[in-house]
C-alpha cells in the first residue's frame, strides 16, 4: 500500500509546470532589472551632454 502510493508520487508530474514557470518569470525579472539599469545609466549620460551643449551654446 505504501508503495504503491510512494511509486505514485514518484511518477506524478504535475508541479513540474510551476517549477517552469518560476523559473521563466524569474529570468524576465532579472532580465528587466538589467535593462533599466542600461537606461537609467545611458539617459543620464546623455541628459549630462544636452545640458552642457545647451549651457555651451551661442544663442545670440
Amino acid at each position: 500500500m505504501i508503495k504503491n502510493k510512494l511509486q505514485a508520487f514518484c511518477k506524478d508530474t504535475s508541479g513540474a509546470v510551476t517549477v517552469d514557470w518560476i523559473v521563466l518569470t524569474a529570468a524576465v525579472v532579472a532580465l528587466a532589472a538589467v535593462t533599466i539599469g542600461v537606461i537609467q545609466t545611458g539617459s543620464a549620460g546623455l541628459a549630462d551632454n544636452t545640458g552642457d551643449y545647451i549651457t555651451d551654446y551661442p544663442f545670440f
